[in-house]
Parts: structure tokens; sequence; C-alpha cells
């Protein structure tokens, strides 16, 4: 399938998007959506969504789960969710087809809550649902018959051996029938728990369109706070994304971890001892995800969030970078009308200027209170409060706003 021009629907090529690399990510939906009649939400943004630059949208976790947020899943196959019902789930996928605009699913499937007791008492059992597997299906290290994990644990519920066939052929069924359903692209949730060498399988055997995988472990922190070298922790995921066969990106946790730091007057952090940027996007840019919150780390949850007053400094840099940016929610539909025009213009430039994913960059200064870069030899950029500016009189201002500034050749 030489031209990827065609649109995501003729292509059957599983890399055609990775080796493109012009994708903006939304995540559409936060820890809270749920109470908000979701589905129904994104339908009507659909036209702003597409409009802006997105090519998918993360949607959260379709299937029936035991909590509302969706991420304790037991009944796979029923679509009714607090989210919506399948009815209007579908009107949602069917419109953002219309508008070209993929829809990724959330896919939990390291655990999933037991219907029926079983072997030690624990509800361990599926009977009476679809996938009505039994305690084989579940790992020994979390109360069931199977094989002890391929990974870590999610504890307090029955997690899946995938270890097992017959799990893994279900899975990619149910996988294929999501994309019958009309998701095209997939984000593997806790992708800690379990093999990558599955996630392969996986992505074989239903064929998305695009994959990112959730490898979240902590950063290197020592007394006095972030590690300046996070190679170990960039490591892990570059690892991980190998083991996937190279077909799944993943979210570069690395590189939120080190921005939020930077953005507090601490810049010196986005240069790597080789110059290079020091998260995933400087090792493997094409399979890194980048964003500066999700419903985990922002949201209500806020385990580990990106400081609010800053977020306009984080969208410089990731959507001027190379990488796949992912915008949250959250910044684009509840933090006010600015924001989000702040945000569409340098997504607006992003595609201008034909940023991709392997774009170059060349970093300029990294200080304390300055960060400045070339990307791709045809786009400038600065965050921070020092004042800086590019030399040469064929540099224009494209947009800048609170500490932070873009330029383009003119």
């Amino acid at each position: 399938m030489g031209n990827t021009n065609n649109g995501p629907e003729e292509s059957t090529d599983l890399g055609a998007v990775l080796r493109n690399g012009r994708e903006i990510l939304l995540q559409g939906f936060n820890w809270e959506s749920h109470k908000y009649d979701w589905w129904r939400n994104l339908e009507r943004k659909v036209p702003d969504i597409a409009k802006s630059g997105f090519t998918s949208v993360w949607l959260p976790p379709a299937s029936n789960s035991f909590s509302p947020e969706g991420y304790l899943p037991q009944n796979l196959y029923s679509l009714n969710s607090s989210y919506g019902s399948e009815q209007l789930l579908k009107a949602l996928l069917q419109k953002l087809k219309q508008y070209k605009v993929r829809p990724m699913a959330d896919i939990v499937i390291n655990h999933r809550i037991g219907t029926t007791k079983g072997h030690g008492g624990m509800y361990n059992r599926y009977d009476g649902i679809p996938l009505a597997w039994n305690e084989h299906a579940v790992t020994s290290c979390t109360g069931g018959l199977g094989n002890k994990s391929t990974g870590d644990n999610f504890h307090g519920v029955p997690n899946i051996d995938h270890s097992q066939h017959f799990v893994r052929k279900d899975i990619i069924g149910w996988l294929k029938w999501l994309r019958s359903v009309g998701f095209q692209d997939f984000r593997f949730d806790f992708a800690r728990g379990y093999s990558a060498k599955y996630v392969k399988e996986y992505i074989e055997g239903a064929k998305p369109i695009f994959s990112v995988g959730e490898y979240w472990d902590s950063c290197n922190y020592n007394g006095h706070g972030l590690d300046y070298n996070q190679d170990s922790h960039r490591q892990r995921i570059v690892n991980w994304i190998d083991a996937t066969g190279q077909l799944s990106a993943a979210f570069d946790f690395t590189t939120k971890g080190i921005l939020q730091e930077a953005v507090k007057g601490q810049f010196w952090r986005l240069r790597d001892p080789q110059g290079k940027p020091p998260g995933v996007m400087g090792w493997w840019p094409s399979r890194a995800v980048t964003f500066i919150d999700n419903h985990d780390t922002g949201s209500t949850q806020t385990h580990w969030p990106f400081p609010s007053n800053h977020i306009m400094e984080g969208y410089a840099y990731i959507l001027t970078h190379p990488g796949i940016p992912t915008v949250f929610y959250d910044h684009f539909y509840d933090w006010g009308n600015s924001i989000h025009e702040q945000i569409v213009k340098l997504m607006d430039i992003r595609r201008r200027q034909d940023i991709h994913s392997r774009s170059s960059v060349r970093i300029l200064e990294s200080q304390h209170n300055l960060y400045s870069a070339i990307i791709a030899e045809k786009l400038c950029m600065k965050i921070g409060d020092g004042s800086w500016c590019p030399t040469g009189r064929e540099w224009a201002l494209a947009t800048s706003g609170h500490r932070y500034a873009v330029w383009q050749k003119q």
C-alpha cells in the first residue's frame, strides 16, 4: 500500500501510520467523564476535534465494568457502560468515521473481575457471560489456577493469564470484534502487567491502524528530587516497544516526568549528555507518544500532575518536537477558550511546517530559565522566562504566549 494518503480505511499495512509519523492524538476523557453522558458529549464535539487536526481520539474503556471509570472490566462483549449505551457509542464511532478521525479503544486486558467464586473461594470464574473462562484463565499469583504472571501484578483483582492459548485466542477474537464495531486504534492499559510479546500477537491478530501502550513505572528520584539522568527509565520503555516487534508506540512517561520539573526553572534537564531530548523522544521518536497529563496523572486523581500554570510551555514543547503528541481533554475543553486556541495554533504550525515524529532537533539553549531549539531546520521555539530570539532575518514569529514563542522561516 505505497500511498498512505488514501485514508486509514484502505490501508491494511500495520506500519503505515507509524512510518508516516504525522499523528496528533486527543485523549477524549478524564477521570470524571462517566458522570456526564459522555458518548453524547463527545459526539457534539467531533466537528471541532476534526477541524483542530486530531487524527485519533482515545476513548475511555467502552466495555461493561465493575467500576464506573471502566478499568475493572467484567463482560467485555457488553458495550453498555457508564459512558453511555452501545447505541450512543456506535453513533459516536459513526460520526468520527464521517469526519475521518480514528477512534482509539482503551484495551483493559491485564485483569478482569469474576462473576462467580471458584478455587480458594475467590471470584475467579466468569460463568454466565461471554468468554466464560474458569480459574485457569487467572494467574496463580492472583488466586487462579493459571501460570505465574508474565509481568507485574495489578493487586486486588484477578489478573489474566496470557500464557494460556485459549485466553489469547479469545482476546484476539474480542479485539477483532472491536475493530468490526468501528474502533481503529488501540491503547493498551497497564502494559507492565503482561509480556509485550502478547501485545505483538494481539496487534498482528486484530490489525489496529495504530497502537500505544501504557508502560508506566517510576522515574529515578534521589534525596533532592528527580535525577538528571533518566536513561534506565526510558530504556525500559524502549525495551517494551522492541518486544512488541516495534508494532506499538508507547507513552513517553520519561519526557513527562522531566518536562514537568524543567518548566519550574530547570530547563537544563531538557538536554541529555549527548545533546538530545532526554525522554523516549530522544531515542526512538517515531514510537514516543508525548503528553502533558492524563486521567491518572492529572484530572481529579492528580497522581503526578504537570504544574498547572506551565501547561502552555509543555504544549509548546511537545507540539513543536518530534514524537507523537497527545492533547488532554481537560486542557483542550475545560481550561477556557484561550488555552484551546493556543493549542490549536501550535497544532496548525506543526502541520503547516510538516513537523513529524522523526523531525530533527537542534537544541540551542538549555539553562535554568530558558530552553530553545530548532526543529527540522524550519521551526524555532523557546520556553521559559529567559528572553531569547533567533538570530537571522529568515525567522518570523509564528505564535507566542506566556513564557513561550515559536518562529518559522519566512
